[in-house]
């Protein structure tokens, strides 16, 4: 029996991984990484669109295990078909206000955590709304900790903008990115320009 030895080469497993990407044409999710003002973000997507964006802090191979599990095994880094998605976080993070509408996928979101999510979607660039004032515009509008429980487990932060959720008091709240990016997304959003 022979062992065959993966090969070293940078420049030869970039062409493997080029001719794999190109004829991989049947996966459950495909993904890519982004630089950003607030850390690595990792995309993910089916063929409807956008379905998972991830935090560095969260684990980056983990929240791939968990798509594998929820999603399906077939996950590929393919970075070329995500550009439109990456091109829309440099606008966003650029200051558009009415950056260009990504497709998304949101079967990662259940019932009234789906319905929150749609709520969400409405809430304009640079505003803020409580909680309370979000759960009001569900069906269930006493429902103020399962907001916080759908915002908390979004799982299309900044694209699903969650981080314009706040406390009632004004305070920021929890984010999945962690508050002090909560901050910063928020003063993107009121400025025009991240703090340092």
């Amino acid at each position: 029996m022979t062992l065959l030895t993966p090969p070293t080469d940078p420049a030869l497993l970039t062409r493997l991984h080029e001719r794999l990407e190109s004829r991989a044409t049947e996966l459950d999710v495909h993904y890519r990484t982004v630089d950003s003002p607030v850390g690595t973000l990792l995309i993910a997507a089916t063929e409807v669109g956008v379905a998972r964006v991830a935090f560095e802090r969260e684990g980056l191979e983990a929240v791939l295990q968990s798509l594998a599990d929820r999603i399906g095994p077939r996950i590929l880094r393919t970075p070329a078909r995500l550009d439109d998605a990456a091109r829309w976080f440099d606008a966003y993070f650029a200051g558009a206000h009415d950056a260009f509408g990504l497709p998304v996928d949101t079967r990662l979101a259940r019932g009234f955590r789906l319905e929150v999510l749609g709520r969400l979607r409405a809430v304009p660039y640079g505003e803020r709304v409580s909680y309370a004032a979000l759960a009001a515009r569900t069906s269930s509008p006493n429902a103020v900790r399962a907001v916080g429980t759908a915002c908390a487990t979004n799982p299309l932060p900044l694209v699903i903008p969650c981080h314009r959720v706040t406390r009632s008091d004004g305070t920021v709240g929890a984010y999945l990115g962690g508050p002090e990016t909560k901050v910063r997304l928020l003063a993107l959003e009121s400025t025009g320009s991240l703090p340092g």
